[in-house]
């Protein structure tokens, strides 16, 4: 063997042992084992909550501790579900979602920053009612897990608070005492469970 081509060899075989190294994990989101809901306040002294039934996603991540991971969310805005048909037909009208204009909210996320231990701080854009604003979410990591399948499993739990106004969602009716019928700022909570593919 010259000289030449065992360096070319060496040099071969180094970059694909940085590349496997190196090399992104794709997680998708396990729709089964996740829960995507919300609470708003309602006559100001009581809370409704909801959640999404229709979802997809996924994680793409480098390092064991996803602290490099890319997040990306798309939530079906008519799976809406408060057990409740009537007021769920008022949230996919134009009064709130109108999602026969704007089916869909997604979220896609710009950093995922370990804060201490297993909580980070998750940064992404969210679009929601052809609006997009940057918001900001707590997020626990709470580990990994091997399936009996043989699957490895992620879950984390998100929570975060947003104001719907931000999203032009401004329908609302005042109340005798000055309260508002609806509240504005929508707490948001996540319980994710995410496979790694293969």
């Amino acid at each position: 063997m010259t000289k030449s081509l065992a360096s070319l060899l060496i040099v071969l075989f180094l970059s694909g042992a940085c590349t496997s190294a190196f090399a992104q994990s794709i997680w998708t989101i396990d729709r089964s084992h996740t829960d995507i809901s919300f609470s708003v306040s309602h006559l100001a002294v009581s809370e409704v909550t909801g959640r999404f039934k229709q979802f997809e996603g996924e994680l793409k991540a480098k390092s064991d501790d996803f602290t490099d991971a890319e997040i990306m969310l798309t939530i079906d805005a008519a799976s809406i579900n408060t057990e409740d048909e009537k007021r769920d037909g008022h949230l996919k009208s134009a009064d709130f979602f109108d999602v026969a204009k704007y089916p869909t909210i997604t979220f896609k996320s710009k950093s995922f920053k370990k804060v201490d231990g297993s909580k980070y701080k998750l940064v992404g854009d969210l679009t929601m009612h052809g609006i997009t604003k940057t918001v900001e979410l707590d997020a626990v990591f709470k580990g990994t897990a091997k399936s009996p399948w043989g699957q490895t499993v992620g879950v984390f739990k998100l929570s975060g608070v947003v104001d719907r106004k931000d999203f032009g969602l401004t329908w609302n009716k005042m109340l005798d005492n000055g309260g508002l019928l609806v509240g504005e700022m929508v707490n948001i909570t996540a319980n994710i469970e995410v496979v790694k593919k293969s």
